[in-house]
């Protein structure tokens, strides 16, 4: 296995509160062999100046779409699963670019785009997939038209590639056992009504508690687990008294409900640039008045859902959510977080915390020896300039997936 040597930076490791030079690091293969504040001796090893810039763990985004190429979603009935990929390909590109080597998909991406994106035919980020979303009649994973009385065929419409519709305990537990099947790391049901969904009520409570304890028994019973789309405090405590492992979105989760998501040892999973690209930008690419009306009832419970659960202990990880030509506000997310968070406890949410909703705490998100080799090497210091991640182009010096260079301009 070949070895690279990294001298001469900063070094941002989240475990620690802020920058530290005097460091070396190792890489051996896809991961790191040895950090030390002593010269590391490696003959034979390509060694790297990284001329002072902040070397750190590349990205995790905890919820991702890679298929969802439309603002409205609708507009994916007119496209095939071909061209469905072929964007995906595209975007995936895009989010490595950026710096984020890991995203967790939830609701969309199969096992074929891993296995694309792991054999090397395609370049992205690591993927951890739920595939389809699962939901009940006429809820968040219900697109259909009111005048659509059966499923559509998804040979052709990537809509409907991308979620199902399940109804009753048994329903639901064909439809988890299936999504196990086809080789997803986790499972996603719906919980309440959504932004992006025809018609159902932001606040319509969607899954039963049968329902979700079938969906949660079948996922941990296969040793995966459950996310939950959910907004409202109800949707919330349903799905953690139930046993659901991670909460999506939760903009308007209160102080009752977080404390008992931190009881269950529970993660949120924010992603409050989605509300403000929507708000600003999702007329232009054809989202129905009815559904930005929606967006505006969740959108200022955002940073206060980040203050609530900093007070109860909840563990939040970071997440972007953005649909199709959005996608390139990936980074904003942090710059937003900034108004309530810390820079360091930001980067740790797409780091460190982002390793543990994934379960590979030790070998993502870190600069540990043993940690897969995904890094960073960026001009200046994230620490006291968040923005920095919003010119990819610019000011990322280089990106390590895996121990190979996705990008290099060091030298």
């Amino acid at each position: 296995m070949g070895q690279t040597l990294f001298r001469n930076f900063r070094m941002l490791d989240p475990e620690r509160d802020e920058t530290v030079g005097g460091f070396e690091l190792l890489v051996e293969g896809e991961r790191i062999r040895e950090v030390s504040e002593r010269p590391i001796r490696a003959d034979g090893a390509a060694v790297v100046d990284c001329g002072g810039r902040t070397l750190m763990p590349g990205l995790i985004d905890s919820h991702v779409h890679v298929v969802l190429s439309e603002v409205f979603l609708r507009q994916l009935e007119n496209v095939p699963l071909t061209l469905m990929t072929a964007r995906s390909m595209g975007l995936m590109r895009a989010m490595l670019d950026r710096g984020f080597t890991t995203v967790r998909d939830t609701g969309g991406a199969d096992w074929g785009l891993k296995a694309a994106v792991d054999q090397g035919l395609s370049p992205g980020p690591r993927l951890f997939i739920a595939g389809r979303a699962i939901g009940p009649t006429g809820g968040h994973s219900d697109g259909r038209r009111r005048t659509d009385n059966g499923p559509s065929c998804y040979c052709c419409n990537a809509m409907a590639f991308t979620m199902r519709v399940a109804d009753g305990v048994s329903d639901v537990r064909k439809a988890v056992r299936e999504e196990m099947r086809q080789g997803c790391d986790h499972v996603k049901i719906m919980m309440s009504g959504g932004v992006a969904s025809p018609f159902d009520p932001l606040d319509s409570m969607q899954y039963s508690p049968g329902e979700v304890a079938a969906a949660v028994e079948e996922a941990t019973s296969f040793g995966r687990y459950t996310c939950a789309h959910a907004y409202t405090p109800e949707a919330i405590t349903r799905a953690a008294e139930s046993g659901v492992r991670t909460i999506e979105h939760g903009n308007l989760i209160d102080e009752a409900s977080a404390k008992l998501m931190a009881t269950k040892d529970m993660f949120l999973i924010a992603n409050l640039v989605a509300y403000y690209a929507m708000r600003e930008r999702g007329a232009e690419f054809n989202m129905p008045a009815d559904m930005l009306e929606k967006n505006e009832m969740v959108i200022d419970g955002g940073l206060r859902s980040l203050e609530i659960c900093k007070r109860a202990g909840v563990p939040v990880a970071y997440g972007s959510d953005l649909l199709g030509q959005l996608q390139v506000d990936q980074a904003r997310e942090f710059v937003i977080r900034s108004e309530v968070l810390s820079p360091i406890e930001i980067i740790r949410s797409a780091t460190l915390v982002g390793a543990q909703v994934v379960r590979r705490e030790g070998e993502l998100g870190c600069l540990r020896p043993g940690a897969l080799a995904d890094l960073l090497v960026i001009d200046g210091d994230p620490l006291k300039n968040l923005s920095l991640f919003l010119n990819p182009d610019a000011n990322l010096a280089a990106i390590v997936k895996g121990g190979s260079f996705h990008k290099n301009t060091l030298n």
